[in-house]
């Protein structure tokens, strides 16, 4: 079985949906620069049926960044097929990803549609989507709560009217990696070679990166994530994550991307400075405090092997280096290290006053600075010299 794997990335479609994340056409093609700099497979750049903007934002893309392959959403229906075709009119590379839901829940209460009238909906979009672009991925929403028998049938019929793509979306974050591996394994060997079986997981539940490895195992071989998780509600599947699982464990999960890791944390910070909030501090790969250590023990192992404490090397995924975070738990050797970096050799006398004068602070403050740590040396090495003095 190939073992490459495609991102999709949809930051600039799923992402941009979620409250605070909306963006320009501006941002969006400044965004998809660096998206394309990290080497994403498949850029999802709007939904051109949404607005004049999205239309505008997936025409300038597609312009642009001639070489990127850039996807346009839409329903499975005619207006939407029409309107995202017109929006790649100039891309080199198109594809129109049309969607429709399948679950029986979405069926009876969105929809109001039978089985049969959805299932000649999807083949009806494809068939039409083809006569515009070579490329077409079909999307079967909430695929994840669908039954396993329909949706055998929906995926065979649209790879027969032209899909090349299949994506069994967990759209509401419900599955679980078993559940959704067994899933997408039972699509994988009825489609055989005919398509390639594609993910979108969202994180409800806190599995979206699991449930998507569990895919790939299972003979996935797109992936659709977000850069940061971003998307509706609990958001998508964080690229950052799930490429550095397969890339930092590449003995467990024996598969490769095109992504670029080193352009990662840069492409997580553009994101931020765009939307209206970043990443929490704790934030597996590109968090404030994902290479940051503060317990003692910690800092002490750190600062005889970094690998005691850091599974992946900081540079490889764009940030300049792991850190010391001096604070209440901090031990003697981080102070030490800390305060030759800041040019003071002390003896282990000295150290150990400072280190209780230290604590002292760090108890009352949450993080010390350097500057704070400077003063207090001085402050205790004026006290000697005046000691000595008397």
């Amino acid at each position: 079985m190939n073992d490459r794997v495609w991102i999709f990335d949809t930051t600039l479609r799923d992402g941009e949906q979620s409250p605070g994340c909306s963006m320009t056409v501006p941002e969006k093609i400044k965004l998809a620069r660096k998206l394309a700099e990290l080497g994403v497979d498949v850029m999802e750049a709007g939904f051109p049926i949404a607005s004049d903007g999205d239309f505008e934002a997936v025409d300038a893309i597609s312009r642009e960044f001639h070489w990127v392959q850039v996807a346009a959403l839409a329903r499975s229906c005619t207006g939407d097929v029409v309107r995202a075709a017109r929006a790649l009119e100039k891309a080199k590379r198109p594809r129109i990803h049309t969607f429709i839901a399948t679950s029986d829940i979405h069926l009876k209460f969105k929809l109001k549609k039978s089985r049969q009238q959805v299932l000649e909906d999807a083949v009806a979009a494809v068939t039409l989507a083809r006569q515009y672009v070579d490329d077409v991925e079909f999307s079967a929403e909430d695929g994840a709560r669908t039954d396993p028998g329909y949706l055998e049938e929906v995926s065979k019929a649209v790879v027969a009217a032209g899909a090349r793509t299949v994506n069994i979306p967990d759209t509401v974050g419900y599955s679980t990696p078993d559940e959704y591996g067994e899933l997408i394994g039972r699509i994988v060997k009825v489609l055989g070679d005919s398509a390639v079986v594609s993910v979108h997981c969202h994180d409800d539940l806190g599995l979206a990166v699991a449930n998507s490895l569990a895919a790939v195992q299972a003979g996935a071989r797109q992936i659709e994530c977000t850069v940061n998780g971003i998307g509706e509600r609990a958001g998508n599947c964080s690229l950052e994550e799930v490429v550095m699982v397969m890339k930092t464990r590449n003995d467990r999960y024996h598969y490769k991307t095109g992504i670029h890791a080193e352009h990662l944390y840069a492409v997580s910070q553009l994101l931020s400075s765009i939307i209206t909030f970043g990443v929490q501090p704790n934030k597996a790969i590109v968090g404030r405090n994902a290479f940051a250590h503060e317990a003692g023990i910690h800092q002490d192992g750190y600062l005889k092997e970094k690998s005691t404490y850091e599974i992946i090397d900081p540079r490889s995924v764009g940030v300049p280096e792991g850190r010391l975070v001096l604070g209440k738990h901090s031990g003697r050797h981080a102070l030490k290290s800390r305060c030759e970096d800041l040019g003071f050799v002390l003896t282990r006398e000295e150290l150990d006053t400072v280190y209780t004068e230290f604590t002292t602070l760090a108890d009352r403050k949450k993080g010390i600075m350097d500057e704070e740590i400077v003063k207090l040396i001085e402050r205790i090495a004026k006290t000697a010299a005046a000691q000595v003095a008397g």
